[in-house]
């Protein structure tokens, strides 16, 4: 039985590549753009299926015109998947207060934004699987990546905690994790540095912005095979709370992992030392 998907941030990328693989399958698709007449040359088939529609997640009213109008087309959504969102990388003084405000605006609020326009039609329905897009940097730290992981990592608790006040509903939450995937995340148009340099951090900041500069377009993951996952995904009957994508994403979860555990060993001391006697 098909689907219909609701995919913001579906122009290029790894929201592309979802939409083009639930497409294949033979899914209805409601791909969201900020600029839908630049994200309509990404799609050349499927268009009975497909409904291409302008989406800025900051504004407060386009989600619930964006659930509307899928609903109006196809009647129903199944699989949710906020995927729109962009880096802010640099180092945390450096970082102006609106840049701050826009990340986590975009990042976090857009993205609740979203799903609260989406719940009264899955409730009704009593199914449906939400996806949010985390990064592993939502899970382990990165140099000059403090605003980008602090809104990966609020997308990860929002996640958990969302899946427990939909589970009676037979709503299902899955956030992903990808590692490095080769999309145009580090290209200018995409991600953005931190400005109000400081003297202190010059050779950090320098190091890090030719480090990630140089990775751009040599990252190690296929988002072709990252939107043929994500459909395998939500085909699945007992979806995972946390997917991780990549190997990269592994090894540095599994790594995080480790040494969380050996420090809770280190200090267990202290942390108990803390409970009532009597």
């Amino acid at each position: 039985m098909s689907k219909t998907w609701l995919i913001t941030g579906a122009s290029r990328g790894l929201g592309l590549e979802m939409a083009r693989a639930a497409l294949a399958a033979g899914d209805n698709v409601v791909a969201t753009a900020r600029n839908v007449s630049s994200a309509s040359r990404a799609f050349t088939q499927h268009t009975d299926r497909l409904l291409l529609t302008p989406l800025d997640v900051t504004d407060p009213a386009a989600p619930q015109a964006v659930v509307d109008a899928a609903l109006a087309r196809f009647g129903t959504i199944d699989v949710l998947v906020n995927n729109a969102g962009y880096g802010q990388l640099g180092l945390f003084e450096e970082t102006p207060e609106d840049d701050i405000q826009r990340q986590l605006e975009t990042n976090v609020n857009g993205l609740m934004r979203m799903t609260r326009a989406v719940l009264p039609a899955l409730r009704r329905q009593r199914s449906g699987h939400i996806i949010n897009i985390s990064s592993i940097a939502g899970l382990v730290s990165f140099d000059f990546c403090t605003l980008y992981g602090t809104s990966k990592f609020a997308v990860e608790g929002f996640s958990v905690n969302l899946a427990r006040d939909l589970a009676p509903f037979g709503i299902k939450v899955t956030v992903v994790e990808p590692g490095m995937f080769r999309t145009d995340f580090l290209d200018d148009r995409s991600v953005r540095f931190s400005g109000n340099p400081l003297e202190d951090y010059a050779q950090a900041r320098e190091d890090a912005e030719t480090l990630y500069k140089n990775f751009n377009h040599q990252q190690l993951g296929d988002p072709v095979k990252f939107g043929a996952a994500i459909v395998e995904l939500a085909n699945t009957a007992e979806p995972p709370l946390h997917l991780l994508l990549g190997s990269d994403a592994l090894k540095m979860a599994r790594d995080d992992l480790a040494l969380r555990q050996a420090e809770i060993e280190r200090w267990q001391h202290l942390s108990a030392s803390t409970d009532h006697t009597d």
